[in-house]
């Protein structure tokens, strides 16, 4: 089986670029049909199913990562509502988890949901509300430390309202902040997925306060027509929360 993140030999003949139309079926709504089309037309999701990771937004973080490099060898990182799996795959191959990178320290990923995930090699999951009492404490002794990342592609289901979705969103990002201010070490980093107009200016003070800088990003896996944007927040300062 080809390991996440293995490049695919290409022998380029006889490919043509071809768009997979979708016939509406009896009972699927047309929005459902657009969906579909627009999924097996993806060129990150082909990617994604080519090179082993479970979805797409893997290569969000992949993305971010190489842009400001803090999935490091050696790195102890947390992912916040961490289901499917895609962003810890590709931390634990960035990291050095499995160890694989000889000479390179070896990292931990643990990656926390409300729901059961599948395995992840390399990666520790638990099914943990991370809202909970204790959940920074129970955290920590996981990972036998603090974290160097906190890391959040996490999301409420859309209630089809922009004002509302956005509301819900930065409330989660709000409470992983506040998690990020327990469980990280100084000098550590923070990712957390926002919508547009990016986070509000309560949380961007917070950000500010705790941390070195702060930047909103829009990675070229983001699709153009979502209003996503991840907010990145580096050198946490280690001290009060502001």
């Amino acid at each position: 089986m080809r390991k996440p993140g293995q490049k695919i030999k290409n022998s380029g003949r006889g490919q043509r670029d071809l768009k997979v139309r979708v016939k509406t079926a009896k009972g699927r709504k047309l929005a459902s049909t657009l969906w579909l089309e627009r999924q097996l037309n993806d060129p990150y999701v082909q990617r994604a199913q080519r090179e082993g990771y479970r979805g797409r937004a893997a290569f969000k973080i992949m993305e971010l990562d190489e842009k400001y490099r803090f999935l490091l060898p050696g790195a102890k990182v947390v992912d916040l509502g961490c289901a499917p799996g895609g962003w810890c795959q590709v931390a634990v191959e960035r990291v050095n988890a499995l160890g694989e990178r000889k000479g390179k320290r070896m990292g931990t990923v643990l990656g926390i949901d409300l729901q059961e995930v599948e395995h992840v090699p390399g990666a520790e999951i638990h099914l943990l509300d991370f809202l909970e009492d204790e959940a920074d404490t129970k955290v920590k002794q996981w990972l036998g430390g603090k974290a160097d990342v906190v890391m959040s592609d996490m999301a409420p289901f859309s209630s089809g309202h922009k004002g509302a979705d956005h509301i819900r969103i930065m409330a989660l990002v709000e409470a992983a902040l506040y998690f990020a201010l327990d469980v990280l070490e100084p000098g550590g980093t923070f990712v957390a997925k926002v919508l547009a107009g990016g986070a509000e200016a309560d949380v961007m003070k917070v950000l500010r306060a705790n941390f070195d800088k702060v930047l909103h990003v829009k990675p070229p896996a983001s699709r153009k027509d979502s209003s996503e944007k991840f907010v990145i927040a580096t050198g946490f300062k280690g001290g009060d929360e502001g």
